[in-house]
């Protein structure tokens, strides 16, 4: 275990609550905080890519989220009609990694919860202040209490308290995009598949998370523009209403504002991870662009990879430099090809529909191709 033994972990969303489990498992003395005050999460659905579910695996937590989600077999790219451009078979691109699972937001934080029960959990709690001590961390929560540690992670998101505390103010980038987000009680015809029905500067997404639901993500490319609640599902209506029946049938399924979430896309491009015993993981360190579904997943990667090191490397010191040596190059992948496939839907539909049809599979397995491999 090197010089760690008292861990805090700022932060109880997919990464936090992940690395919670593995320090657990390996028998450190870890405490969790969260600012939220109930187990509660928003959004709507996303993606348990296979290199995520490969670590959950390792945790014993896979079962719970392919119990809870639904195993998609096939990734599809079609026109705004539905015409499809081009399917990937999914076990053929991952190999023997895994299966990868849609599922609700709220259900894959049930999964994870009780993956890190035996860990203290303090929910409503931030952290106010950090400071570096001989041989520790000294931190102030918002509580009024205090406490020492051999390491702080903050794994508390794209507006990490933990990051501002330690490096500065960092405003995320705006991406130029933004989605719109939601579950709807309707299932998609035929075997699983996500779907990508791409429009002018625009696609709708929809993918099964089980019990016969539908994520649905509409993306726009457009000028940062805040979208009120009411009559928020009429306007997400009026904007896809050119697309296919596929489409038409999720937007009716849905009945009410508050079910669509919007949100602005943004970047962190936080160029250190970690300062003596602080570090970041997840999208405190790098929050990008969901355009590659990995953000849960890389989150994950981060907390496996911190773990391993933490077990493996004589110091704190060799431990954080070894986590941001392995971590970066395939964070700054994800990030490059997601910033790749941003550009692509500001080629005129034609072309873009063309190259789609001749080279999207090729083009889809090189893109995922170096994330089945051991991160």
């Amino acid at each position: 275990m090197g010089d760690v033994e008292r861990v805090l972990i700022v932060g109880g969303g997919i990464g936090g609550l992940t690395l919670a489990a593995a320090l657990h498992r390996d028998g450190l003395d870890v405490e969790l905080v969260e600012l939220g005050r109930e187990w509660n999460t928003s959004g709507a659905g996303l993606s348990v890519q296979p290199n995520g579910l490969r670590v959950l695996k390792g945790l014993g937590l896979d079962a719970g989220v392919v119990g809870a989600g639904c195993v998609i077999g096939s990734w599809l790219f079609a026109d705004d009609q539905g015409g499809v451009l081009c399917r990937i078979d999914l076990d053929s691109v991952w190999g023997g990694v895994g299966p990868l699972v849609g599922i609700a937001r709220a259900r894959l934080q049930d999964v994870l919860v009780a993956g890190a029960q035996p860990v203290p959990c303090r929910l409503g709690t931030s952290v106010i202040s950090i400071g570096e001590t001989a041989g520790g961390v000294s931190v102030r929560f918002t509580d009024g209490s205090a406490g020492g540690y051999d390491l702080v992670v903050g794994a508390d998101g794209i507006g990490s308290a933990v990051r501002a505390l330690v490096f500065g103010p960092v405003e995320p980038a705006f991406a130029g995009h933004i989605s719109w987000r939601s579950i709807a009680p309707m299932r998609l015809p035929g075997p699983p598949s996500i779907q990508f029905w791409l429009g002018d500067g625009c696609f709708f997404g929809l993918c099964p998370v089980g019990d016969d639901r539908t994520y649905g993500f509409g993306h726009v490319t457009q000028e940062r523009r805040y979208d009120p609640v009411g009559g928020r599902l009429g306007r997400l209506r009026e904007r896809f209403a050119g697309f296919g029946p596929a489409v038409q049938d999720y937007l009716a399924a849905l009945d009410d504002d508050a079910q669509v979430h919007c949100s602005a896309i943004e970047w962190v491009d936080q160029q250190r991870w970690h300062t003596g015993r602080v570090v970041l993981i997840g999208d405190a360190a790098h929050a990008s662009s969901p355009l590659m579904g990995q953000g849960g997943s890389l989150a994950m990667e981060d907390a496996s990879v911190l773990a391993e090191v933490l077990r493996t490397e004589p110091t704190v010191k060799q431990a954080l430099a070894a986590y941001t040596r392995r971590r970066t190059p395939r964070v700054r992948w994800v990030q490059q090809q997601s910033r790749a496939v941003a550009d692509s839907f500001n080629i005129p539909p034609p072309t873009r529909n063309a190259i789609l049809r001749g080279q999207g599979e090729q083009m889809f397995r090189e893109r995922y191709a170096p994330l089945a491999l051991q991160p």
